[in-house]
């Protein structure tokens, strides 16, 4: 909702200023997105005069001028057909920005003369469509003097600040000047000071009558309509300050006739329409559409309609769609001479449902599907029909109604304790009934307050609606600040395990450098296949598209779909992950929370030739959220091997006891085709779900998850020869075992077969870091453990290397 400060002054009496009027708005609930002044894109343009004006030496339609500024001259070249001497003109200095370009002037050269400044045009100060040559300002202008006094002196520039403000759906009271100012008296800016409308003497009876043909179920689509023939009108533009209203709110001048209802409804929010009424067949009605009934609109488009929709017809067609948008063949032109002005009250849901099916976008459906006064039916026909009397001529019927208006809000039984007690404050009561009494509510005290709200706010119709209006006009600016009680020093967590587990795991992942998505739980079926999904037990019975058909068995497809989606357009090299829900069926309980995360793309370009990301890196990925999760060093075993979805060579799994963890590996190659990916992707899953909580004792104390030892690490390099078969891992499980308070990590840095190792054996070398915690190790020490790390292995079947 835009208005200027100039017009919301005809209808409020203050003297308050724009920002005293913007933070009252939105303390009373209208909050102002934006206040635009117009001069202030002009605030560096400067009154200059004309000295002289001699042809330019290279050009017969140019003219080299000398320009006063009031401090010195500035030659400019200039090719306005009025530039001559003692005028005075806008002058913009290098530096200035002209508003039509948005760029900064800049010293020029212009056939081989150099200009030092502009004068402008109309259109470069985006005042006008006027550009045939400069403004000529008026005389007494001070050479020198900021130009905007100058621009408002010559009537160039209303600089009338505009508010733009935003309006919830539930205020269609607001969607007015008229409206605005009373919510603003209403809280003690200012008073109201429009008067009351009077009526129209009508000087014959119409010929045309207005009907109402509803069915009983769609009676409330218009309860009334009215109208009147105003006839020997003599139409064109309207008078220019209804001009430069309706266009310092961003609409648009048509007409006098068009313009007198769009002012209406800007100023007192009552959609009219005006019809031509030699283009009438008979009387207007308001009715349902019938199936395929076509209306061709004022925005050049022909809807088809259906039985859901409300029309105004005469006896031949439709003419319009009711409370949206009128019809283009009956609409009011240059040669209208005769019109049928038209008030009425449409239901906000018959307007809102066939202008969202529709798409159409118009001023009178976003003023009726919030709520229109009905009270002012015949108001704000009186209004129009005296602009357009006043602008066009002629004469007005007598007014022609059908129907009645809607019955009046019941009263509601209002405690004025309720204010304090669902609000949080307390507002005297002599105070709450000067509020609501304010904001044209009819209050009766009889112990219980009995209030009846005005017709213009539909959305009362409670106790809880009484309090919110009394506490957003008295304000919440005096809300003494009353800190919680708390029944310990110290809060108690609010976080549950599985939450600060998933919190954790959120973190760690994006220290690793991955970006979180979110995604639907659903996927496509066939994608859900892929993944052991897909069966009857995960399907939808009614999907909100063709595409999400099944929940997701894994977290996994709907990371693929986003890599894909970005590499088609040119993002290959990603990293993403997600924490949600993945499904072993629909039933309930049946829903378990993963952690999952991709790597996707092909090795960098770079002299030092990096590799893909692939297996190890998501390991270490994987690792890393792991023992973030559980705030201990990861030891348990990993196997090779996971789901059919990773590369059966590439990919390994993570399980405590019966329980997998986790699983990791690259991608297999026939699900990357599926999904139309062409780089390498690596990925894992974290059960969190899975994962045990740490055991701890009664009595134990918490412990740092790291604390360094003082005493010096010592690192011991082995050599084992082993079966080929035998995994790496379980090596460096077994001498992790062999002394579990001084091994701190086993590293495998080497494999190794071929010449020198029997057939059948590998030669597997391990790092092994030994931290004393207590005190220095001696050499006996130091070679009882490599002892004990020898014999370890040596259970494996593994042989020392020599």
């Amino acid at each position: 909702m835009k208005f200027t400060l100039s017009w919301l002054k005809e209808h409020l009496d203050t003297d308050a200023s724009v920002e005293a009027i913007s933070e009252r708005l939105t303390s009373i609930g209208l909050e102002v997105e934006s206040v635009t002044n117009p001069g202030a894109a002009l605030k560096d343009f400067i009154v200059g005069e004309i000295v002289t004006a001699d042809k330019h030496p290279n050009a017969d339609k140019l003219r080299l001028c000398t320009v006063a500024t009031g401090t010195d001259t500035l030659q400019i070249v200039c090719g306005a057909p009025n530039a001559r001497a003692g005028i005075k003109v806008v002058l913009a200095r290098p530096g200035t920005v002209i508003p039509a370009t948005g760029e900064a002037l800049k010293l020029g050269t212009i056939r081989g003369v150099e200009s030092r400044g502009m004068m402008c045009s109309v259109r470069e100060l985006l005042l006008g469509e006027d550009h045939d040559g400069i403004i000529e300002l008026k005389p007494g202008a001070t050479v020198g003097a900021p130009v905007i006094a100058a621009l408002e002196d010559s009537g160039l520039l209303a600089n009338d600040p505009l508010f733009d403000v935003s309006i919830t759906p539930n205020r269609g009271d607001a969607a007015s000047v008229w409206g605005i100012a009373r919510d603003l008296a209403a809280s003690g800016l200012g008073t109201l000071k429009t008067e009351k409308v009077q009526p129209v003497a009508g000087k014959f009876p119409s010929p045309v009558k207005v009907v109402l043909d509803f069915a009983p179920e769609n009676k409330a689509a218009c309860p009334i309509f009215a109208g009147r023939l105003i006839r020997g009108v003599r139409n064109g533009p309207a008078p220019k300050w209804v001009q430069d209203r309706l266009k310092s709110v961003g609409m648009k001048s048509i007409s006098a006739l068009v313009d007198a209802t769009n002012l209406v409804s800007q100023d007192r929010g009552r959609p009219l329409h005006v019809f031509d009424a030699g283009k009438l067949n008979g009387n207007i009605t308001a009715r349902m559409a019938k199936d395929g009934e076509q209306v061709l609109a004022l925005d050049d488009v022909t809807y088809t309609l259906d039985a859901n929709a409300v029309v105004i017809a005469d006896d031949a067609h439709a003419l319009g769609i009711a409370g949206i948008m009128g019809g283009k063949d009956s609409g009011s032109y240059d040669d209208t001479v005769d019109v049928f002005l038209e008030s009425a009250f449409f239901d906000a849901g018959f307007v809102a449902r066939t202008g969202r099916k529709h798409g159409i976008i118009s001023d009178a459906r976003y003023r009726f599907e919030r709520g229109v006064d009905p009270q002012f039916v015949l108001p704000g026909l009186e209004l129009a029909t005296q602009l357009i009397l006043d602008w066009c001529g002629g004469e007005a019927s007598d007014v022609v109604i059908a129907g009645a208006l809607p019955s009046p809000h019941k009263p509601i039984t209002f405690n004025p304790a309720f204010v304090e007690k669902l609000g949080g404050i307390a507002v005297p009561r002599e105070r709450i009934i000067e509020i609501l009494g304010d904001l044209g509510f009819v209050v009766e005290d009889h112990g219980d307050l009995h209030v009846v709200p005005p017709s213009w706010r539909h959305d009362v119709d409670g106790p809880a609606d009484l309090v919110e209006e009394v506490v957003r006009i008295h304000g919440l600016a005096g809300v003494a600040s009353v800190p919680l009680p708390r029944a310990h020093a110290v809060a108690a967590p609010v976080l549950s395990k599985a939450q600060r587990r998933t919190r954790t795991a959120r973190r760690a992942l994006a220290v690793r450098g991955f970006n979180e998505t979110v995604s639907f739980s659903f996927i496509a079926r066939a994608n859900a296949a892929l993944f052991g999904g897909g069966d009857d037990a995960r399907q939808l019975s009614n999907p909100i598209a063709s595409d999400l058909d099944a929940l997701r068995p894994s977290i996994l497809p709907s990371l693929l779909a986003a890599a894909s989606r970005n590499a088609a357009r040119g993002f290959s090299n990603l990293q993403l992950f997600e924490i949600g829900a993945a499904f072993d069926s629909g039933m309930p309980g049946a829903q378990k929370t993963v952690a999952s995360a991709i790597r996707t793309g092909h090795a960098e370009r770079h002299w030092q030739k990096t590799e893909a990301p692939g297996l190890f890196d998501v390991k270490a990925d994987l690792l890393a959220a792991l023992e973030a999760i559980t705030g201990a060093p990861m030891s348990a075993p990993i196997t090779q091997g996971a789901p059919g979805w990773y590369h059966p060579g590439r990919s390994g799994t993570i399980a405590m006891g019966p329980k997998v963890i986790a699983q990791f590996g690259e991608l297999h190659p026939k699900v990357l085709a599926a999904f139309d990916i062409k780089v390498p992707v690596a990925g894992f899953e974290i059960f969190l779900d899975a994962i045990p909580d740490a055991k701890t004792k009664g009595n134990s104390k918490a412990k740092p998850l790291f604390q360094p030892s003082p005493f010096q690490a010592i690192e011991r390099d082995f050599a084992f020869v082993v079966d080929a078969k035998l995994a790496a891992g379980e090596i460096v499980k077994a001498v992790k075992q062999a002394d579990r308070n001084l091994v701190d990590t086993v590293t495998v840095f080497d494999v190794y077969e071929g010449k020198g190792v029997p057939e059948g054996r590998k030669s597997v070398a391990v790092a092994v870091r030994i931290q004393p915690k207590d005190a220095t190790l001696t050499d006996a020490e130091i070679e009882a453990l490599n002892q004990k790390i020898v014999a370890a292995a040596l259970k494996l079947g593994a042989t020392l290397r020599g």
